[in-house]
């Protein structure tokens, strides 16, 4: 097993790049999240990977983070999920968007990425939910989730009627939340927030 490769990026495809390392040119698989980050120069990088090897041949799977390598393990445990359907969940949502998208049940998001059906996200959030609830990995939303502020539930309801995902919602109020702010304050801070994408 492969766990990791250093080396100069030679080419970017669409969704793989070509990594020269001891005059070896590694073909690897990659999310578009992470090819998205990468440019071709003289600099060396660290891609961790993941082989994957089938009767038709040997497929290298890399992710520029450990993150993004634990969340596509964690998504090759469940039933049905093979190594290009997990990459299509990173090619759309970051690792801490696949995570809030299971804690909080929110199939819209989760079954966004391309090549992604709404059975699959269900599927993964069923088997995934409880792992991610006790993992560090939970600190995204517990704090939020645990809150006694009801203005935070109400401005959630507020933009999830607005056409707003409950991840969208949850990560907005996230980044706008401050003590001791009113609903009415919260909530057009929050509009004001969301009006910026």
């Amino acid at each position: 097993m492969i766990s990791y490769i250093k080396g100069k990026i030679t080419y970017l495809g669409e969704d793989y790049l070509i990594l020269e390392s001891n005059d070896i040119g590694y073909k690897i698989y990659m999310s578009k999240n992470s090819l998205f980050k990468l440019i071709i120069d003289e600099n060396i990088i660290k891609i961790y990977t993941y082989m994957s090897v089938k009767e038709d041949g040997i497929t290298l799977f890399g992710f520029l983070e450990e993150k993004e390598f634990d969340i596509f393990n964690s998504l090759l445990s469940v039933s049905g999920i093979g190594p290009k359907g997990a990459l299509s969940f990173l090619s759309g949502l970051s690792p801490e968007e696949i995570i809030q998208a299971i804690i909080t049940n929110d199939v819209k998001t989760l079954s966004s990425p391309k090549g992604v059906g709404k059975k699959a996200a269900e599927k993964v959030i069923v088997i995934l939910k409880d792992k991610f609830k006790t993992s560090n990995d939970s600190f995204i939303f517990e704090d939020y989730q645990n809150s006694d502020n009801s203005s935070l539930s109400e401005v959630t309801e507020a933009l999830i009627s607005l056409g707003y995902t409950k991840t969208e919602a949850t990560k907005c109020i996230k980044s706008c939340y401050e003590e001791g702010m009113s609903t009415e304050e919260l909530l057009r801070t929050s509009l004001k927030f969301m009006s910026k994408f």
